[in-house]
C-alpha cells in the first residue's frame, strides 16, 4: 500500500490528538514516582504494543508503585503475584472447588484474571509456575477443568526479576524469556531524586493520590491507532539489518562479535522491534516511524534475546556491548 504525503500528513495529525493522553498519564504518575521516567516509559510501550515487561532492578526501585499507579491512572484492576519456591499453578490461574450446597464443582478464578499483573520475583517460583503464567501471557486465556476462559483486555504482565539474590531462584530458561516484549534494566535514582523520595515518605501530604485519567477502552482505542503508524520500507530493512547482525555478524563486517553470539534474536525479535517502535513514534505523538525510534528501544526488546558464549561471558562482554556495536555498524536509514 502505498502511502501518498496528504495520508502521512492527516495521519499524524490523528495521532497527534489522540496521543495527548500520554502526557497526562505520565503526569499523573509522576505525583507518586519520583524519577523513573525511562521505567514508565517502557511499560507505556509495552501496554500500547500489547507486550509484556521483565524488570531487573534491585529491591526498592519503586517498581510495584509504578505499575499499581497506572492501573489506577487507567481505572483497570490490579493483582500482585509473589512468587515463592512452593507456589502452584493454581495459586496463579484457580482451580475448581468443591461446592457442597450445590453438589458440583465450581471455578474458583486465580490473581490472573485482572489487567495489569504483578509477578513479583518471577524467578523464585518454580518451572510450573513461570509455565503457567507464560502462557497465560503468550494465549490470553485460561483453561481451569474443562472452561476455557478468554482474558480481560489490556492484559498487560509486569514480572520483576532480582538481580542480586541467586539463592533459591529458578532462572526464566531462554525461550521463555523471549516472551517479554522488553527487559528493562532499571538503576538506582539521583540524590535529588532520592531527596525528594525521602520527603514524600515522611511526609504524606507532599503526594497526591492517583486520579483515573482515561479508561481501559481508550487503550484499547489507541492500539488500533499504534498498529496504523507509518513505518517506511526502510525502517524495516533497518529492523532486519540490526536482528540478522545478531544472528550472522560476518555479514556485517562484525567478525570479532561471531565466537561472542551463541544465539541471535528470534523472528519475535523482529517483530517487537518493529511493535515498539511504532508504539514509541505514538507516544512522541508522531505519525511514522523514524529511525531514532529504533534506536531507542532497541535494547530494551533485544538484551534479553542475544544469547552469549562462555567467551564473551569470560572476557565480561554483555548483550548491550554487542547491540552497541551492532547499531553502530549497520546502516541507518
Amino acid at each position: 500500500m502505498e502511502n501518498t504525503s496528504s495520508d502521512i500528513r492527516q495521519l499524524n495529525e490523528k495521532i497527534h490528538q489522540a496521543s495527548a493522553f500520554v502526557d497526562l498519564l505520565t503526569m499523573e504518575l509522576g505525583k507518586v514516582i519520583v524519577g523513573q521516567r525511562y521505567m514508565v516509559e517502557r511499560l507505556l510501550i509495552g501496554l500500547l504494543a500489547q507486550g509484556h515487561v521483565l524488570l531487573e532492578g534491585v529491591p526498592g526501585l519503586a517498581k510495584t508503585l509504578s505499575i499499581k499507579s497506572l492501573s489506577s491512572a487507567i481505572n483497570a484492576k490490579f493483582s500482585r503475584i509473589q512468587f515463592t519456591p512452593d507456589l502452584l499453578p493454581a495459586d496463579v490461574i484457580g482451580t475448581m472447588i468443591y461446592n457442597q450446597q450445590k453438589n458440583e464443582f465450581v471455578v474458583r478464578r486465580g490473581p490472573i484474571f485482572a489487567n495489569f499483573i504483578l509477578a513479583d520475583e518471577i524467578n523464585r517460583a518454580p518451572a510450573k509456575v513461570q509455565s503457567a503464567l507464560l502462557e497465560a501471557m503468550q494465549e490470553r486465556q485460561i483453561t481451569i477443568g474443562d472452561t476455557t476462559f478468554k482474558l480481560d483486555e489490556p492484559f498487560l504482565v509486569l514480572a520483576t526479576q532480582n538481580p542480586i539474590e541467586q539463592e533459591g531462584t529458578y532462572t526464566l530458561p531462554e525461550a521463555q524469556v523471549d516472551r517479554f516484549m522488553l527487559k528493562v534494566v532499571i538503576g538506582y535514582p539521583t540524590k535529588e531524586e532520592e531527596k525528594q523520595i525521602i520527603r514524600q515518605n515522611l511526609n504524606p501530604e507532599l503526594s497526591a493520590p492517583i486520579r483515573p485519567i482515561i479508561h481501559p477502552s481508550d487503550i484499547l482505542e489507541a492500539r488500533k491507532l499504534v498498529r496504523e503508524v507509518y513505518m517506511d520500507e526502510k525502517i524495516e530493512k533497518y529492523i532486519l539489518d540490526i536482528v540478522f547482525a545478531t544472528r550472522n555478524p560476518e555479514e556485517y563486517k562484525l567478525n570479532k562479535l561471531k565466537p561472542l553470539i551463541a544465539y541471535g534474536g528470534s523472528p519475535r525479535a523482529s517483530i517487537n522491534l518493529a511493535w515498539a517502535a511504532k508504539a514509541y513514534a505514538f507516544m512522541k505523538r508522531r505519525g511514522y516511524v523514524i529511525p531514532e525510534d529504533v534506536r531507542n528501544i532497541c535494547f530494551d526488546v533485544m538484551r534479553h534475546r542475544v544469547g552469549l558464549t562462555y567467551e564473551a561471558e569470560a572476557e565480561n562482554v554483555t548483550s548491550e556491548n554487542i547491540l552497541s556495536e551492532i547499531l553502530n555498524a549497520v546502516e541507518v536509514p
